[in-house]
């Protein structure tokens, strides 16, 4: 798994960069939350109590040596101690994120744990996941039973703490952050779900499915070459990933961005990689169905091949999860469109394909786009596809706005779709489908 490169990126530095991100996300407030990262000295290097997390720089980041000297302009984080605690317990982490995401709070006032089985991705990333008992928050009970709880199984490393938020630890602060985000797009995944029927969870033989059908044995060919309209779609994908990171449209954890190149070749996003952290040299080439050597493709790979040979017209796709489209990959609930006439213009009616779809038979799937830009496939993603990649950017952008809409409007009163007139009327005027 590629991190951050903490060999050229000071602690504080990092801490610095990740609190922005989960701040800006909206993960956070401007006094909730703290994170740390312990050093190879036995320093731990902290966010600072009482400092606005919408502008934090390194300059703020707070040190507690491993003698115990405080160093810095600010008072370390109230929560220190049981950062240490979790320290002392697992020595093998170096990083913890503490925060109140509203997805994640929900389930800690309600005493619950989140489902990670709603998501194959989030199960693997998350693993399993502990609940502590409520106390005062910086005190010195509530870390013991944030330590007591991580003592209880050698794999928790993520903890929901009572009428709290969220507690999380990681081999470094990239994972730990990949973790936070993944959890809470899981919170939030169920918690849309709810709200418009029952979520289908999947099976430990569904899980077990999917792992065994994530491919990874690609033949690979030599003497790659990166010629400049080549090295131009590289950097376009690598823009459009952190846009849509930056949007809440993609997670660190999951989400294929691909474009074509030449005739059916094209270049893809691989696995493996925080897609906060994607750069150029990371895309993979796909020639004549191989990969460039030395390189791994997403696993999407397939798909994403069908659907280009399949439909000339496409040259761009991306595959991802959005909070409010996972409602609705999750359940029974119908994703109808016909909401607003730019909703039905730019998605039409969007099928749904049963769990595993686009790794048995991503043939049928790709045959989709030749009528329709968008696809969902069930306790995995959306997909959209379209002439440009800015063009599929913005189709993705219709559909979880229109998806955030409905499940708004779920509790208000039944909904209203335009008629079929109304769309054959549309159909006709925006030349849809043509």
């Amino acid at each position: 798994m590629k991190q951050l490169n903490t060999k050229l990126m000071h602690p504080a530095e990092q801490l610095a960069l990740i609190i922005g991100r989960i701040y800006r996300s909206g993960l956070t407030t401007t006094s909730g939350g703290n994170l740390s990262i312990m050093d190879e000295n036995g320093d731990m290097w902290i966010t600072p109590a009482g400092i606005d997390k919408g502008s934090l720089t390194a300059k703020d980041i707070m040190c507690v040596k491993a003698d115990g000297t405080i160093v810095g302009p600010h008072r370390p984080s109230s929560e220190y101690p049981f950062h240490k605690a979790i320290y002392k317990i697992r020595p093998k982490m170096h990083a913890v994120i503490h925060a109140h995401p509203p997805g994640l709070v929900t389930f800690s006032i309600v005493h619950q744990i989140p489902d990670t089985s709603i998501l194959p991705q989030a199960r693997n990333v998350c693993g399993p996941i502990g609940f502590a008992p409520y106390d005062v928050p910086g005190s010195a009970a509530l870390g013991e039973k944030i330590a007591g709880e991580f003592k209880k199984n050698p794999d928790y490393k993520a903890v929901i703490m009572e009428n709290h938020g969220v507690v999380l630890c990681g081999e470094d602060i990239a994972d730990a952050y990949q973790r936070f985000e993944t959890l809470e797009l899981c919170a939030r995944t169920i918690l849309n779900a709810k709200t418009l029927g029952e979520p289908h969870y999947l099976s430990e033989e569904e899980l077990l499915f999917h792992e065994n059908h994530l491919v990874g044995d690609y033949q690979h060919f030599m003497n790659v070459e990166h010629p400049s309209d080549e090295r131009a779609l590289r950097t376009e994908i690598v823009r459009m990933v952190r846009r849509a990171c930056n949007q809440k449209l993609m997670s660190s954890s999951y989400g294929t961005v691909s474009m074509r190149w030449r005739g059916n070749d094209f270049v893809i996003t691989p696995p493996g990689i925080q897609r906060w952290d994607i750069d150029e040299e990371d895309i993979v080439q796909i020639k004549d169905g191989m990969a460039e050597a030395g390189k791994t493709p997403s696993h999407a790979t397939a798909l994403h091949y069908e659907i280009y040979r399949r439909n000339p017209k496409v040259n761009a796709i991306i595959l991802t999860q959005c909070p409010s489209l996972m409602g609705y990959c999750t359940t029974d609930a119908e994703f109808n469109v016909r909401t607003i006439p730019e909703s039905w213009i730019f998605l039409q009616d969007v099928p749904k394909f049963p769990f595993g779809a686009h790794s048995t038979d991503p043939g049928k799937v790709a045959e989709v786009f030749k009528n329709r830009p968008c696809a969902m496939l069930a306790n995995d993603s959306v997909v959209v596809a379209s002439d440009s990649l800015i063009n599929a950017f913005d189709r993705l952008e219709v559909a979880e706005f229109a998806a955030k809409s409905l499940i708004l409007a779920t509790p208000v009163g039944k909904l209203h779709p335009i008629t079929d007139k109304e769309v054959e009327d549309l159909r006709v005027a925006f030349h849809v489908g043509e």
